[in-house]
Order: C-alpha cells, then structure tokens, then sequence
C-alpha cells in the first residue's frame, strides 16, 4: 500500500480535518490516479469532505462495506435501554401537507422527508455500532454512526452500479411482498427513483442498463423484520476512472434516494420544509481499495450533539401519500438492529 504523508491526515485536530468539496474532490481524484486506497465521507449538502488513506487512517474511524472492514467482529454481551421521543404527528403533517402543496405545483414528484428523533440509551456509540448488524457500518470518533442497508454505487473494473432502495413494509404482515410489490404508491415512487438514478449514471458513464428492477431485500429492525424494495442499474465508466473518482462522486451526489426528483428543485423544497440540519445524515461514505470502490448512503444514523443522542430518519413521499402512513415508517426506522 502506498504511502502518502504529503496528503491531508488525521495528524491535526478533528475540526481541520474536513476539506471543502473543491479540495476534497481533487484529493480524491489524485489518490485514485496512483492507486491508493482511501476512506471518503461526504455530508449530504457536500460543504465537508472526509479523505484520508488507509494506511494513515485515525484509530477512531471505523468503517464495514459488505466484507470490507477494518475492526473485530463484536457480538452483544449485555441487555440495552433504547427510548425514543418522536416529534408529534401534528408538527409532521404540517411539513407533509407543505410537500403536497409542491408536489400539486409541479414543483416536485418524490422528496424524501427526514426528521431527527432525540433518543437515549445506556450503550455508547462505539458499542452500538459494533453490535449492530448492517451491511454499511461507519463509526467516526464519537460523533456519528450510521448502520446502512442501502449501497450507493460500487465500481469495479470499468463497470458503476447502484443499488436504489424505494419502499418498506413489516415482512409480518400476511402476504408482505405480495402487497408492497403491488402497491400502487410504491410502485410509482420506485419507478421514479429508477428514472433518477439511470439519468445520474448516464451524466459519468454510458451503456446504462436497469439490470434487477423491484427485487426484495429483508432487514433486520431490532426485534422486527423489514422489506425493502431496491433496484440494480449499472453503467460503464473511462477506463480512466480511477483518476476521475472526485468528480464521479461529486456529479452522483447527493444520492437521489434521499432527495427524489426533479434533483434541484427537490432539495431547495428540502431546506425550506425540513427543521433541522441534515449533515452527515443522508450523505456518503466509501472506500477505494486501489482498485474497486464501495460505497454506501448515511441512512439509519445516530449522531451525538451537545451531549445528546438523534436519531435521523424519513421517506419518500408522493402525491399518492398518506400522512399516517409516511409518519408511521418513520417511526419504524428508528431501531437498533441487534
């Protein structure tokens, strides 16, 4: 592995480690061109960029990317207090109702609505990212975890695919897969994820093609057990890409499965309706091995603030949403998959 310590590292302190996009994205493209392996973290609005290679990389960052890791495999020794304080239903409908009016404007189709739940437990968040059980893990000193079903792109050869997740639904309910695969609402909520995240492939790569469209994953939600809908779509990159990997991130994001579509428009609504600030929630993480990329989007996140626990949380919403509905599956998403 190649070293580099003329780059950026985690020698200073933890505030001046994050780049703007501009420096962070050409970092990026220059370890990508010598081939050496990198961990990136990427807001979701992309005004903080995390880069730092692996051989460098701080003792308190943890990452899991499918089989990629970098810490000990960890099972639970002792019980665990979780509560949650949701915002009321009153104070969601109004950011809901707000939605409808854009979508009934045209001004937006889809738009994932987020919220943050302040939460307490007597594990800490080391302990709880290692306990969890989830495909795309990331630990970052003490300040957030998130613990991911969902991949973003995965690059390997001259090949890009993503994997976008649109739909939920408790897999205890009679005849689950039968129901959200035939839902009206869901279906038209996917199909428009689809249609976004074929024209983002196109912008870096050619030969987009939908390879697995509504397959179904199962996920582990604390005592529960969800299905979520993804789709596969791949497309093929430069040969060249390796030198490229900062600006193929840069036009990806952010992930347009936590944000819908039209992607402009959609996250001005975002600013204007959410209440609170996003930050790494919703954004990106990866790894550039020298050779292949993972990478997955900061979904079922905790970050600690001032002391305090949030969990951030939401979904999609259409013109076909039902209120109860969408505030219930936010509800649902607030776990620890243990």
């Amino acid at each position: 592995m190649e070293s580099n310590t003329k780059e950026p590292n985690a020698s200073l302190s933890s505030e001046s480690l994050w780049l703007s996009p501009k420096e962070g994205f050409a970092l990026m493209n220059r370890l990508g061109k010598k081939g050496t392996p990198f961990l990136f973290i990427l807001s979701y609005d992309k005004t903080k960029l995390f880069v730092q290679t692996l051989d460098n990389l701080d003792q308190d960052i943890f990452y899991k990317l499918e089989t990629w890791r970098n810490y000990p495999v960890t099972k639970r020794q002792k019980p665990y207090r979780f509560t949650a304080r949701p915002i009321a239903f009153s104070e969601y409908k109004k950011a809901f109702d707000a939605i409808i009016e854009e979508i009934r404007s045209g001004n937006t189709y889809l738009l994932n609505l987020t919220f943050e739940t302040p939460v307490e437990t007597d594990l800490t968040l080391k302990e709880t990212f290692c306990y969890a059980r989830a495909k795309f893990k990331l630990y970052f000193k003490n300040t957030f975890i998130c613990f991911s079903p969902e991949r973003f792109v995965e690059i390997e050869k001259d090949t890009i695919t993503t994997y976008p997740m649109k739909g939920t639904i408790d897999a205890n309910l009679l005849n689950a897969e039968e129901r959200i695969l035939s839902d009206p609402k869901e279906m038209a909520e996917h199909v428009m994820i689809v249609d976004l995240m074929r024209n983002d492939l196109g912008i870096v790569g050619n030969e987009v093609t939908v390879e697995q469209f509504r397959y179904i994953d199962r996920i582990k939600a604390g005592s529960r057990e969800l299905l979520q809908v993804s789709s596969k779509i791949s497309a093929r990159l430069p040969r060249n890409w390796t030198a490229q990997l900062g600006t193929i991130f840069d036009k990806l994001t952010p992930a347009g499965s936590i944000t819908g579509t039209p992607k402009r428009s959609t996250v001005s609504i975002i600013e204007r309706v959410e209440n609170y600030e996003r930050g790494f929630y919703t954004g990106v993480f990866g790894v550039f091995d020298g050779k292949a990329v993972k990478s997955g989007v900061m979904i079922r996140f905790i970050e600690r603030r001032d002391g305090k626990l949030y969990y951030k949380s939401g979904g999609g919403i259409t013109i076909d949403s039902n209120a109860k509905s969408e505030y219930e599956e936010l509800l649902n998403k607030v776990y620890l998959p243990f």
